[in-house]
């Protein structure tokens, strides 16, 4: 199969992590007989400090170019300042706009073998496996802001047709699992939310009615996320509950450096990236866990480019390699060898066979 990649590393772990993800690509094209051409361009802090665009417009004609586009990170402290009127952020919310990826697919699953690394006690973690389907491009980030000396806004606004077509994408994924979706709103005070379960109760009972259908308001989703994780199967919620959520639900898997995500719309490119940030404090020490970021290459390959042997080998090589005992910084445990990012890879690309 020939396939163009665009990989934008942008900043902080960001090129760590983006190469650890290249080097597996490039092993399964070697491996398996597929050519894949990779383009590399900038975004984030890293395109502003050459360009003054977060989003440069070569970058937005490589991705529209690709058959995928697999992110880093953006942001860091360099960027940070909040009155700064180009930020690396804007960048990525630019991108998943352009690209019409409103679907953020973020699995969690836990590792008999990670569970010491997870704050929750184990007899709460074993068979854990769930979904979480974030709207992506619309709500608070996207509306309208305003700002003075004394008052702030953030405009969030859900349209209908946007509700329907994130429940759908939810509902399919429930129906090829165990058939149980859950809601998430804050409906008891968000007129968005009112909305949003409305809309989502319509949709399920009209075209998804064999699928066992819950809702709860967020504060009561974080609750159960922890005290009964392993009854979750698919959630599905607006943009800032689920980039919430799903940082929470990263604790179950021991670490945000172990999880994947892929932003998908209505055409076969998607956008990939693992769901940590650019994390500054360790950037360009070689510790940063690329496990995520590889899980989010195995997306990339079943999700945009078809090739589900391929994305199974690569997902089985990650759990043979933890089953084997190595561990990054952030998954280990009093004791055990801790691993460079380079050296964790080594051992995946190492068991892809």
């Amino acid at each position: 199969m020939d396939a163009l990649i665009t990989l934008l590393p942008g900043d902080g772990i960001g090129p760590e992590v983006t190469a650890a993800a290249h080097r597996v690509l490039k092993t399964i094209a070697d491996n398996f007989g597929h050519a894949f051409e990779f383009d590399v361009r900038l975004i984030g802090g890293a395109a502003i400090d050459k360009t003054q665009n977060p989003l440069p417009a070569d970058t937005v004609a490589s991705c529209m170019d690709s058959s995928a586009v697999f992110l880093g990170a953006v942001g860091g402290p360099k960027w940070s300042d909040p009155h700064a009127m180009v930020r690396p952020e804007k960048g990525l919310l630019e991108l998943r706009s352009v690209l019409g990826v409103y679907a953020n697919l973020r699995p969690v699953q836990v590792m008999d073998e990670l569970m010491d690394a997870s704050p929750l006690k184990a007899e709460y973690l074993t068979g854990v496996d769930l979904i979480v389907v974030r709207e992506l491009t619309g709500g608070i980030y996207f509306g309208k802001k305003t700002r003075d000396e004394t008052v702030a806004s953030d405009l969030c606004t859900y349209h209908t047709h946007e509700i329907e077509r994130i429940v759908r994408v939810a509902a399919k994924l429930a129906g090829e699992r165990r058939k149980k979706l859950c809601s998430v709103d804050k409906a008891n005070v968000l007129e968005t939310s009112r909305l949003w379960r409305d809309v989502t109760d319509k949709t399920m009972k009209r075209e998804f009615p064999d699928i066992e259908t819950e809702t709860l308001l967020v504060d009561a989703a974080a609750m159960h996320l922890l005290s009964r994780p392993r009854d979750f199967d698919v959630i599905v919620t607006e943009n800032m509950f689920g980039d919430i959520l799903t940082d929470e639900a990263s604790m179950l898997a021991g670490s945000l450096g172990m999880l994947p995500s892929a932003s998908l719309g209505d055409s076969a490119r998607g956008l990939y990236e693992p769901i940590h940030g650019s994390a500054p404090d360790i950037a360009g020490k070689g510790i940063a866990n690329p496990c995520g970021a590889i899980a989010s290459a195995a997306m990339l390959l079943r999700q945009s480019l078809g090739l589900h042997d391929e994305a199974i080998a690569v997902e089985d090589a990650i759990k043979k390699t933890i089953a084997d005992g190595a561990r990054t910084a952030d998954i280990a445990s009093e004791g055990d060898t801790v691993l460079t990012t380079t050296e964790m890879t080594d051992g995946i690309i190492a068991r892809l066979g």
